[in-house]
């Protein structure tokens, strides 16, 4: 068995105040699963945060129950079973990023839907296992509206994320490695991807190499301090002054 470590911080909320965090992390025998809830497209949906946190209990629970199912599989049937059991509709529902880790003697995979990155670590250096197209779509100014989320969310010409559409498992980016070369892997949220992806205040071996050294905690202090000196977002343009907040260290050399 690997260690596994987690830490997690809350953000705020889109009008600055405090509010729970809307990731939710599950750690399995075999596998780490890391969901962290979009802000729902209207006021009157349910928050990202409950759809996570129902998708992670289904995916968890499909992952005991079938251990060696095929990732996308139980993504695609625990998304239809949230659905089907809450009245979501493609389109007008909360939604969620996806990141599914697994390993055996012989394996490891990862799958990533939308911007929670997973990455390995061996002798090779570090293997980012990530979805850039919501970010690409936010670069080229494709994202600048509310409709253009709405328009483009599972759609072929935008991105694809955790909703009430069982199709989108099927567009996640997925990663198969030898267990033998992997030493380490990392799953983030954005709230601390974007250090590394927009902020540049570390690279991901700078990441690990922190996160073993002083732990993960203070990966999560060195995002939020960047944030704190940029408090009107005037460098580092963004909608809200922090993110939630989640960073799993799976260890396989302890």
């Amino acid at each position: 068995m690997p260690e596994i470590e987690v830490a997690e911080q809350a953000g705020v909320g889109a009008d600055g105040r405090p509010r729970p965090t809307e990731d939710h992390v599950f750690v399995l025998d075999n596998a780490v699963l890391l969901l962290d809830g979009a802000t729902a497209p209207r006021p009157d949906l349910p928050s990202g945060g409950w759809y996570a946190g129902l998708l992670t209990a289904s995916l968890a629970a499909r992952l005991r129950a079938r251990p060696d199912d095929d990732l996308a599989t139980v993504l695609a049937a625990s998304i239809a079973e949230v659905a089907a059991a809450h009245g979501l509709l493609p389109g007008h529902s909360p939604s969620s990023t996806v990141a599914m880790l697994r390993w055996t003697p012989e394996a490891v995979e990862g799958l990533v839907l939308a911007d929670s990155p997973i990455v390995a670590f061996g002798r090779s250096g570090p293997d980012v296992l990530a979805d850039d197209r919501l970010v690409s779509l936010r670069d080229n100014g494709k994202l600048l509206t509310g409709a253009d989320v709405r328009r483009r969310r599972n759609a072929d010409d935008g991105f694809w994320v955790a909703e009430a559409e069982p199709a989108a498992a099927g567009r996640a980016m997925r990663k198969r490695w030898p267990r033998r070369e992997v030493d380490a892997v990392l799953l983030a949220s954005d709230g601390v991807a974007i250090g590394v992806d927009e902020y540049r205040i570390f690279d991901w071996p700078g990441v690990y190499e922190l996160a073993r050294t002083r732990g993960l905690g203070s990966v999560l202090e060195a995002v939020r301090a960047a944030e704190r000196a940029d408090p009107d977002g005037t460098r580092w343009p963004r909608a809200k002054r922090h993110d939630d907040q989640a960073l799993v260290l799976v260890d396989f050399t302890r």
